[in-house]
This record gives C-alpha cells, sequence and structure tokens, in this order.
C-alpha cells in the first residue's frame, strides 16, 4: 500500500501536502515501493467505465490512441528485473509517446486520466513551459555553485525523483530551451525516465525557423527514437463545442457574473492551475493561473502593468483561451492601459485565442469619452465578433 509521501508526490504535492515549489523538484529522492503491484486498470477500461458513465462521448480518435498508453502503464508497472547475479535488479525503460493533433481535441483529457490511474508510479505532469523555466533555474544554481557541467546534476535530479514525466503542450520557441532540450533528454531518457507528451505540432515543426536550428535537428530524431509518435485527428474541438452557445462576455462585473466567469474556469480547466512566466526578450510576462492551454488574468495583470505587442504576441502564441477579468471602463485617466487592452485584442484576434471576459460595460460603452475612442471602435468591433459561437474554428 502506498504511502500518503508517495501518493502526495505522484500528484505533484509535497509530503505535508503543500504544491510542490514554482522552481525546483522535490528535495529529496522519491521512496519507491520494492514491487510495483500488478493489479492495474488499463486506461482502455477507464475510458469505456467514463463512456458507460455518460461522462465521455465514444470518439474514434481518442480510442485509438489507448493501446499507446496501455503499453506504457504495463511497462512502468513491471516489477524490475536483476540481470546478473552481482547486480542490482533495475526497472526497464519504457518507450514514451508524443500526441499530437488540433487544439480541443481530447490529449490533455487522456494524460491526464492516464496519470491519475498510475498506481504507484513516480510520476509528473507539468505543463513543458513550466518544466523548462524550472530547469533553467536549476542550471542556474549549479553554476553559480562552481558545478563544471550544470546540466548533468540537474538532469539526475530530475531522473531521480520521476519514472513518467508528462508534458503538456511541447513547444520549443525560445533558442535557450533549443539549445538544451537534446542533452538534457538524452539524460533523462538514458536514465529509464518515460515521457509523454502532447503537442500542436508535428516533431519536424518544432522550433521550426529558430534561430541555429540545425543544432536542433537531432532533439527531433531523439524524440522519434525513444517515443512512439502519434497523430490525434479529430473533427471535434471539444474546447470550442463547450463554448458553442455560452455567454463569453459578461457585464457588468457583479456577483453573478464573477460566479459565471469561476463556473467556466472549472470547466475549461479541469483541475489545480499554477502560474505561467514567459520570458520575453529578458523579461518576465506573468499569467496568474494557466492549465491546458486556458488562462486566467484580471485586467491590471495584462494592462496595468508596462507590456507591449511582444509580451501579448507571446501570450497569444502560449494561450488557447483567456479569461480576462475586471475590465474597467476606460478614458484619458487610464489611456495607457486602455492602449495596451488595444494591442492585447488584436493579438488574441489575429492569433485566433477564445476571449471569455468581464467588464464592466458592453464593448461600444467601454471607451466613451477622450483620446483614442474612435480607434477603439475596431477594438469594440472585434470584441463583439469574438463571442461569435463559430468564432476562432478552424477553416
Amino acid at each position: 500500500m502506498l504511502s500518503k509521501t508517495d501518493v502526495n508526490i505522484r500528484k505533484g504535492r509535497m509530503a505535508d501536502n503543500k504544491p510542490l515549489p514554482a522552481c525546483g523538484f522535490p528535495s529529496l529522492p522519491i521512496r519507491r515501493p520494492a514491487r510495483y503491484p500488478f493489479a492495474m486498470t488499463h486506461l482502455s477500461t477507464l475510458y469505456q467505465q467514463k463512456i458507460d458513465a455518460g461522462e465521455l462521448k465514444p470518439d474514434a480518435a481518442q480510442e485509438a490512441v489507448l493501446p499507446h498508453f496501455d503499453r506504457i502503464a504495463e511497462g512502468l508497472m513491471a516489477p524490475p528485473v536483476k540481470r546478473g547475479f552481482f547486480r542490482k535488479a533495475s526497472y526497464q525503460s519504457v518507450r514514451g509517446l508524443y500526441l499530437w493533433g488540433g487544439v480541443g481535441r481530447g490529449k490533455s483529457m487522456l494524460m491526464d486520466l492516464f496519470v491519475d490511474s498510475l498506481q504507484g508510479v513516480p510520476a509528473r505532469r507539468v505543463h513543458f513551459h513550466a518544466f523548462m523555466q524550472e530547469i533553467h533555474s536549476k542550471l542556474h544554481e549549479a553554476r553559480q555553485s562552481g558545478t563544471e557541467d550544470a546540466l548533468a546534476p540537474v538532469a539526475k535530479e530530475v531522473a531521480d525523483s520521476v519514472r513518467l514525466l508528462a508534458f503538456d503542450e511541447m513547444q520549443i520557441t525560445d533558442i535557450t530551451d533549443a539549445m538544451i532540450v537534446g542533452r538534457l533528454f538524452e539524460a533523462l531518457f538514458e536514465a529509464g525516465v518515460t515521457v509523454i507528451t502532447t503537442s500542436n505540432r508535428v516533431p519536424d515543426d518544432l522550433y521550426k525557423n529558430g534561430l541555429n536550428r540545425q543544432l536542433f535537428l537531432p532533439f527531433i530524431a531523439l524524440i522519434k527514437e525513444q517515443m512512439e509518435v502519434h497523430e490525434m485527428v479529430s473533427p471535434v474541438d471539444y474546447r470550442q463545442d463547450r463554448l458553442t452557445g455560452e455567454q463569453v462576455y459578461f457585464a457588468p462585473v457583479d456577483a453573478d457574473s464573477r460566479a459565471k466567469i469561476r463556473a467556466v474556469w472549472e470547466d475549461l480547466s479541469g483541475g489545480p492551475a499554477q502560474p505561467l512566466t514567459l520570458e520575453v526578450k529578458g523579461r518576465e510576462v506573468t499569467l496568474p493561473a494557466f492549465r491546458n492551454g486556458v488562462a486566467r488574468a484580471t485586467f491590471y495583470d495584462l494592462c496595468g502593468k508596462m507590456l507591449g505587442p511582444g509580451d501579448y504576441l507571446a501570450i497569444a502564441e502560449e494561450v488557447k483561451v483567456l479569461i480576462l477579468e475586471d475590465i474597467p471602463r476606460l478614458s484619458r485617466n487610464n489611456f495607457n492601459e486602455a492602449k495596451r487592452f488595444v494591442t492585447l485584442i488584436d493579438a488574441l484576434y489575429e492569433a485566433k485565442v477564445r476571449l471569455i471576459c468581464s467588464a464592466a460595460a458592453q464593448p461600444e460603452m467601454l471607451y466613451v469619452e477622450g483620446e483614442g475612442t474612435f480607434e477603439f471602435e475596431r477594438t469594440a468591433s472585434r470584441l463583439r465578433e469574438m463571442q461569435d459561437q463559430d468564432w476562432g474554428k478552424a477553416d
């Protein structure tokens, strides 16, 4: 039977049930059970149970990927193997999974269901960007201590803490990430860590058109060697369908609108969220809550601070749905905030990011006096257009 410590850490929490720190990994290696329990429930079985219970609808694209998860679970549940009389028993490496396809197809849902189904396997589910932030922080600490090869102890610390890493939304746009992922993942795979990741891009499109991309190509080859690459092809966008016919613009801001926004967030995020910090030209832009491609922030978080077009483009590239709360009335008194809001909406609009927001007034009445009212008419029009139930759907 698992101890409370094992259960908590498998869920991404410390032994005292507090969340793991934003940067870094558990300070002590996870205590591994001597033998994993042989009894297990395959994801394919759990998936069918949820269909029978009416919690899910049958989806051929989702069903096609279930055997991959079942294979990985069986490998991770297998007991350690002793390869020689004087050698310590060790766990066999298990080939991972790179699951890619359009947004809203259920990739993250299946991965979460799979991670939750594992019994006794030290595992961690984390957004890929947040994981890389932790790695960079740990590398900085190692270099500060004078470590010659900073990556080696950092990779070992990760490998000592988990057998399974489950990443959400793998995409690489930053050159600092691109230059270290090859060595990092090579070390993790050599240590026997299994990796599952979701992505909206085929591996060959990772870091596409990036600086010095030829140095990144070995990482793509490593993915194909160590992970099954599976495309989830489905005509259904479940995230978009959840919003079809639903209210996405709430005005005015009151207790009722706050409750409705909270309900939408809980439905779309599907679980506990963490902050997501994006590095843009050496500066940090933080989204207070992020999970499964859905971000939640206030107007002040994104428009009350000194952010610019590059920051909003980075947000639009990372986020699939943005819940923006407490948009105030705009005028000459908060002209700078209004300008940033216009730039933010332009970035979201061009990137087809779904916007759900609460505001002090309807779009046409948000900015009624002061310099820039004429220019704001386009923003109001876009806010109206983005409320349409079919807005943002793929052509």
